[in-house]
């Protein structure tokens, strides 16, 4: 047991460890890097929408580069990109059967999505078809081919950018797609002083991603995982979770609201963001943190101004309930 504590405080110092390297080649991005974490922490995948240039990409592969892969392999894990694009195929992504001359029979040959990490790049530009694709494996870590299932590896996280919906070329990604991500977060451009750093140091910056230091094991990711789970949460928390779920499918101005499965995902990233930020237990800042990110793309609004406001006002009436039942006191 105590073996096994102490297994947790060095995998929890490795996250502090973690954020602090992708920030020497992220900058200015610290609560994206933590929110990308807390997917991974809580066996989801993430969406992150934003213009092309503001470092979407760079991020998923520092992320990658930074974790070793099985049994501390200094090559990493397995890491693939797919630049999504309008003639993508299903097959692309899963793989095919290709005839052996010698066995005289198919053979499978797995595609990119046999693998650790995998960076979907601008997934809104391929098919609606394609997209589908994903969904088997995001939900159930596996691919299903014909009569035949394959399972994924056991550490399968997805990093999938998309570009603004209003940009040429782009198809909108289905409802049940966009469920399938536990957090959507807009990356965004840093401020202006943090910009000037990096056009300073921008050639250090890529020395930094060509070196970059692996600080976590695929095993510590691993055992991570298992952690969120155990994460504590007071009851009112888990009420609040409940009330803004079933708030979101009364509200006026939300026409599709967030189903129970929006809830579990709620708590697990509850559980992970708080472990992430090095604790055992989780907090009325972490609701506030995480509620965005793991509803928003999961809600369907009357009309643009509401997604401001919708959510927020739920949120608000939230807190201010929390705030009265004292928590902390308890």
């Amino acid at each position: 047991m105590e073996e096994q504590h102490i297994q947790i405080e060095q995998a929890l110092n490795h996250i502090q460890q973690l954020v602090g390297n992708i920030e020497k080649v992220i900058r200015g991005k610290q609560s994206q890097i933590r929110f990308i974490l807390t997917a991974l922490l809580a066996k989801g995948h993430i969406l992150m929408e934003d213009n092309p240039g503001t470092g979407k990409t760079v991020m998923a592969k520092t992320l990658a580069h930074s974790i070793a892969g099985k049994f501390h392999d200094t090559s990493g894990v397995n890491f693939k990109r797919i630049q999504f694009t309008p003639d993508l195929l299903p097959m692309d992504l899963i793989g095919s059967h290709i005839f052996d001359d010698v066995r005289k029979e198919f053979l499978f040959k797995k595609g990119p999505l046999f693998c650790n990490v995998l960076l979907a790049d601008e997934i809104n530009r391929a098919s609606p078809k394609v997209q589908s694709a994903l969904l088997e494996c995001m939900a159930e870590n596996q691919i299903t081919i014909g009569d035949a299932t394959y399972p994924l590896e056991q550490l399968f996280f997805t990093i999938a950018t998309q570009n603004p919906v209003e940009m040429e070329g782009t198809y909108p990604l289905p409802a049940a797609q966009l469920d399938r991500f536990f957090m959507k977060i807009y990356f965004g451009y840093v401020d202006e002083d943090t910009e000037l750093d990096i056009y300073r140091d921008y050639l250090g910056i890529q020395d930094n991603l060509a070196h970059i230091q692996q600080v976590l094991s695929m095993e510590e990711v691993l055992l991570l995982q298992q952690e969120a789970e155990k994460v504590h949460l007071h009851d009112e928390l888990l009420i609040a979770v409940r009330n803004i779920v079933t708030a979101t499918r009364k509200h006026p101005d939300i026409v599709l609201g967030a189903s129970t499965r929006s809830g579990i995902t709620f708590l697990k990233c509850l559980k992970a963001y708080a472990l992430v930020n090095g604790r055992t237990f989780a907090t009325e800042d972490d609701l506030q943190q995480i509620t965005h990110p793991v509803l928003d793309h999961r809600l369907i609004y009357r009309h643009k101004e509401a997604k401001q406001k919708a959510l927020t006002a739920i949120l608000d009436k939230e807190m201010e309930r929390l705030s009265k039942a004292g928590i902390s006191d308890k």
